[in-house]
C-alpha cells in the first residue's frame, strides 16, 4: 500500500547524485570487464572510479554487492557529464544500467550513502547493442532481476483482451529454488483498490447502497465530525481520516506485525477532528478502502472475500484470482515476497487488516480478463465503468487526477488509466490504455523492484502508437556571482508536505539536499531562476526588499511548492535538555521518552530503534525515520513546553502531551 511514499512530487528528488560532472573522470579509472568482479573499499567521503569503453546505441548493465556499505552509483558520459544516479536498497545490489547515445569512455563512480564506510564488490553483466525486438527489449529492462538468487517478476502485454507477451524472470522462491513464471499467483498490493470500488459499485447498481451515502449509514459506530464523508469521499481519498499505514508505525507497530481490521475503525474513532474537510484535498488512504471492505461485508451480509470471488471474478472468468483474509491463509501457486536485508534477502509477508486497500492475487491472464470489461463491459455495465474511470472534482472546482480506484491521466498522447501496488515486499504495476486496449502488467515479489520501467515495456510494444517525443534539450546554464549565490544557500521548508531542502554551494554551483535523500545539483538559469539536474522540476527565489531572499518556488508536474526559508539555528546542548522528558499520545495510546544520548536528542519508542532528532528551527524537529518527519513542540504561556505534534504528510498532528 506504498506506505513510505508520502512526499509526494518531491519524492522525484530521490533521482539525484551530489555532482553535475564527474570529479574523477579525468583521473586513473579503473577498466571493468565482463563478469569479473572487483573487490573495493570505501572511507566515509570516498570515491572510487571504474570505466567502460563501448559503442553508440549499447545497453550497459551490472552491478554492486554492497557487502557492509551502502552505495550511490553514478554513471558519467565520456564527456564527464552525469547522465543516471542509482540510489536504491541500503544492502545488497545495487543495480545500474544506462543506454549509451555516443561511443567511448563511461565513468562509474561508487561513492558512499550519507557519509558511511565499508566494503563492496562491482561487476559488469552486460554491454550490447540496445534490442531492436521488443520480447529482447524487455529481457534487457529486467536484466536486473534475471538470475537464480534474485527475487524477480513477470512482465504482461495485452491486446484486445489477450495476453501478446508473457514472462517471468527470477525466482518466486528462493527456498525451494522455484522460478518466477507466468501462472504464478502475486499479491498485487494497491492495485485491489479498483477491484474494491468496482464491488461498491456493484452494491449501487442493485440499490443496496450509494456512494453519495454518508458512511455513517453503514458504519454507525463512526464518530460524527460535524461534516458528512461520504463513500465517495471514501473511494477517491478525499475524506480527512488517519491513514492506517502511516498511523500505526507511531505506535512501534512494523508492517509484518499483526493488526485487526477493528483497529481501523478504532482509529477513526480516536480521531479527534478530521485532518482536512471532505472534499478538499486528495491524501491517499488505505483507512478509507478498509472502511468499503467493512462496508461490502455489512451490506452483502457475506466475507469480504467471498463477495468478491461470487460477484466480481467468477463472472468475469477471473478463477485465479482471490482476496488473502489474511496473511496466514495459504495461496497456491504464489510468489514468496522478499525485501534486502543484511546477509542477502530476507523473507517477508503481507500486510494485515487489508482487505480492501490490497490483499488480491491474480495472474497476468486473469488480468487480461479484468481489463476486457473495461472495454465490454458484460460485468457491471458501460454505466459502471464510466463511474469507475471518471475523474473527481474537488470542492474547489479542481479536477483530480484520480477516479474511484484508478489513476486517471495521459502518456505521450494516449489516456491512460493506471495505479501501482506495494505490499511489503510485492509490487505492481496495472496500466490501461483505453483508446488502445492494451494493457501493461508489471508484477513482482521484489520489494526493490523498479515499476517506472513500464512505460519502456509500452514504447517497446506500441511505440508507433504513441505521440513521438523529441530530444530534451540540454538546459543552457548561465553564469552567476558567486555572491549572488551565497545569497541562496540555506534551509527552505515545504509547509505542506513537511520536507525541508537545505541548498548548499559546492565549488561554485548550488546542490540541493533533501532531507534525508540524495543531493541534486542546479543549473542556473538566470540570476534567481534554476533548472534541476536530472530531474523535470525548476526553482526561483524570491527577492523581497532589502535583497532578503525569504521564499521560493519549486514546480515540478504541474505544481507549485512555496518554499519558506528557515533562519539558521543551532541548538545548544543544553537548551537540547529542555525537550527532554516522557510524553503520552491519548489517540495512540502511546509513550515516547525523549533524551540525550552522546550529545543528540533521540526519542525513544518501544520495539523500536533510537529515533535522531535534528533541530530544524526553533521548536521544531525532524526525526531519522519515515513515519515522524515533522514534530513540532508546544509551549504554554509560561514558556514550558507542554508537548508536541507529529506529523508526516498522510497522517498529520498527531498530539503527544508532556507528561511530569
Amino acid at each position: 500500500m506504498n506506505g513510505k511514499n508520502y512526499l509526494l512530487v518531491l519524492l522525484a528528488l530521490l533521482l539525484s547524485s551530489s555532482s553535475l560532472f564527474s570529479q574523477t573522470a579525468n583521473k586513473s579509472s579503473i577498466a571493468l570487464r565482463m563478469n569479473t568482479p572487483l573487490d573495493g573499499e570505501l572511507s566515509k567521503k570516498g570515491v572510487k572510479s571504474y570505466k567502460i569503453t563501448t559503442k553508440e546505441g549499447n545497453f550497459v548493465y551490472g552491478f554492486v554487492d554492497q557487502l557492509t556499505v551502502d552505495v550511490v552509483v553514478t554513471i558519467f558520459d565520456p564527456a564527464g557529464k552525469k547522465i543516471a544516479t542509482f540510489d536504491g536498497p541500503g544492502s545488497g545490489p545495487e543495480h545500474f544500467s544506462f543506454e549509451t547515445k555516443v561511443k567511448g569512455a563511461f565513468v562509474i563512480e561508487v561513492s558512499p550513502f550519507k557519509e558511511k564506510e565499508g566494503r563492496y564488490s562491482i561487476v559488469l553483466k552486460r554491454a550490447e547493442p540496445v534490442a531492436k525486438e521488443a520480447e529482447k527489449r524487455v529481457d534487457q529492462l529486467m536484466a536486473a532481476y534475471d538470475n537464480a538468487e534474485t527475487p524477480g517478476g513477470v512482465v504482461g502485454v495485452i491486446k484486445n483482451g489477450e495476453v501478446q507477451f508473457a514472462k517471468g524472470y527470477g525466482m518466486a522462491n528462493l527456498v525451494h529454488d522455484i522460478p518466477f513464471s507466468t501462472e504464478l499467483r502475486s499479491n498485487i498490493g494497491s492495485v485491489s483498490k479498483q477491484f474494491t470500488a468496482f464491488g461498491i459499485l456493484l452494491l449501487e447498481k442493485d440499490g443496496k447502497l450509494s456512494i453519495d451515502d454518508d458512511v455513517q449509514k453503514h458504519i454507525p459506530e463512526l464518530p460524527d465530525f460535524g461534516e458528512t464523508i461520504t463513500l465517495k469521499n471514501l473511494l477517491n481519498h478525499t475524506n480527512g481520516f488517519r491513514e492506517i499505514y502511516n498511523t500505526m508505525p507511531i505506535k512501534g507497530w512494523k508492517g509484518e506485525d499483526g493488526l485487526l481490521r477493528k483497529e481501523a475503525i478504532r482509529l477513526i474513532q480516536r480521531q479527534k477532528e478530521l485532518q482536512a474537510q471532505p472534499g478538499a484535498e486528495f491524501n491517499y488512504n488505505n483507512t478509507a478502502y478498509i472502511m468499503l471492505a467493512e462496508i461490502i461485508e455489512r451490506t452483502s451480509e457475506q466475507k469480504f472475500h467471498d463477495y468478491m470471488r461470487e460477484k466480481v471474478f467468477e463472472p468475469l472468468g477471473m478463477t485465479q484470482t482471490m482476496v488473502r483474509p489474511t496473511p496466514k491463509h495459504l495461496v497456491k501457486a504464489s510468489a514468496q515476497g522478499y525485501i534486502g536485508g543484511e546477509g542477502g534477502f530476507h523473507e517477508a509477508g503481507d500486510l494485515h487488516a487489508a482487505n480492501g486497500a490490497g490483499t488480491m492475487y491474480t495472474t497476468i491472464a486473469d488480468f487480461a480478463k479484468w481489463l476486457q470489461n473495461f472495454k465490454d463491459p458484460k460485468v457491471g455495465g458501460a454505466a459502471l465503468i464510466e463511474k469507475l474511470t471518471t475523474p473527481g472534482i474537488l470542492n474547489s472546482g479542481d479536477t483530480m487526477s484520480y477516479a474511484l480506484g484508478i489513476g486517471v491521466g495521459k502518456y505521450r498522447g494516449q489516456r491512460l488509466l493506471s495505479h501501482t501496488g506495494g505490499d511489503v515486499a510485492h509490487r505492481t504495476l496495472l496500466s490501461y490504455y483505453p483508446d488502445l486496449n492494451v494493457g501493461i502488467v508489471l508484477m513482482s515479489n521484489n520489494g526493490g523492484f523498479n515499476l517506472g520501467m513500464g512505460t519502456k515495456v509500452m514504447e517497446a510494444f506500441f511505440a508507433d502508437d504513441l505521440e513521438s517525443v523529441e530530444e530534451e534539450e540540454e538546459v543552457k546554464g548561465v553564469q552567476v556571482d558567486v555572491e549572488i549565490l551565497k545569497t541562496y544557500a540555506g534551509k527552505f521548508k515545504a509547509q505542506q508536505l513537511g520536507l525541508i531542502i537545505e541548498y548548499k554551494l559546492e565549488n561554485g554551483q548550488l546542490v540541493a539536499y533533501p532531507t534525508g535523500q540524495s543531493s541534486l545539483p542546479l543549473v542556473a538559469t538566470s540570476d534567481t531562476s534554476f533548472a534541476y539536474e536530472g530531474v523535470a522540476a525548476s526553482l526561483v527565489f524570491h527577492i523581497q526588499e532589502g535583497k532578503k531572499i525569504e521564499q521560493a518556488t519549486h514546480t515540478q508536474g504541474g505544481s507549485a511548492i512555496k518554499l519558506d526559508r528557515l533562519p539558521p539555528y543551532e541548538l545548544s546542548a543544553e537548551k537540547r535538555k529542555d525537550y527532554a522528558g516522557k510524553y503520552f499520545c491519548e489517540e495512540l495510546e502511546t509513550f515516547y521518552t525523549i533524551l540525550l544520548k552522546e550529545d543528540k536528542l533521540v526519542a525513544e519508542l518501544a520495539n523500536s530503534a533510537d529515533i535522531e532528532l535534528t533541530a530544524t528551527e526553533e521548536d521544531a524537529f525532524s526525526g531519522s525515520v519515515y513515519f515522524a518527519p515533522e514534530i513540532k513542540f508546544e509551549r504554554d504561556a509560561a514558556n514550558k513546553i507542554t508537548g508536541f505534534k507529529l506529523s508526516n504528510g498522510r497522517t498529520k498532528g498527531i498530539h503527544f502531551a508532556r507528561q511530569e
